[in-house]
């Protein structure tokens, strides 16, 4: 059974899914087609934290499917702007741990990470597994995975067909 590094960038899922669904992802199914067939070796979850109850709420959840949750503080900028995302730690992480997988999943559609996700093919031999909501994920990144999961239908809360 293959061994899967499961790398979650919950704010580009998020919003990506409010944005093209309007609904939010049913977290539970992602987990179950992520890890269908395979070992999970680790599964990192990557959420900024701004302190309040519900988001605590939102991390105990990932806690109790399976992710170990990694969290960064919000931070407002002095001109109104926010700062507040993982894609260098997510990076790291995803080096620092490819070598102990068979396939990477990472769960964004973030153009950014398309260098990474060719690099971690090259250079660990690992299959690459891209979810994303199909109108915000990079053509870049799509291009660069061995599959490409759309996060739409039966991975949305409210789907008919559970």
């Amino acid at each position: 059974m293959p061994t899967a590094l499961i790398l979650l960038d919950v704010q580009n899922l998020y919003y990506t899914s409010r944005q093209a669904h309007g609904r939010n992802v049913d977290y539970n199914a992602l987990w179950a087609r992520a890890t269908e067939g395979r070992r999970v070796g680790r599964a990192l979850a990557y959420a900024i934290d701004r302190g309040d109850e519900k988001q605590r709420q939102f991390q105990n959840i990932l806690r109790a499917i399976g992710f170990e949750v990694k969290l960064k503080p919000f931070i407002r900028r002095a001109d109104g702007s926010a700062k507040g995302d993982w894609d260098v730690g997510i990076t790291l992480d995803a080096i620092d741990h490819a070598s102990e997988a068979d396939v990477v999943v990472l769960i964004s559609g973030d153009g950014d990470f398309a260098p990474l996700v060719d690099r971690l093919r090259e250079r660990f031999g690992v299959e690459a597994e891209v979810f994303g909501v199909p109108a915000y994920t990079a053509d870049a990144l799509i291009r660069s995975a061995d599959r490409f999961v759309p996060v739409e239908g039966p991975l949305l809360m409210g789907h008919a067909n559970r």
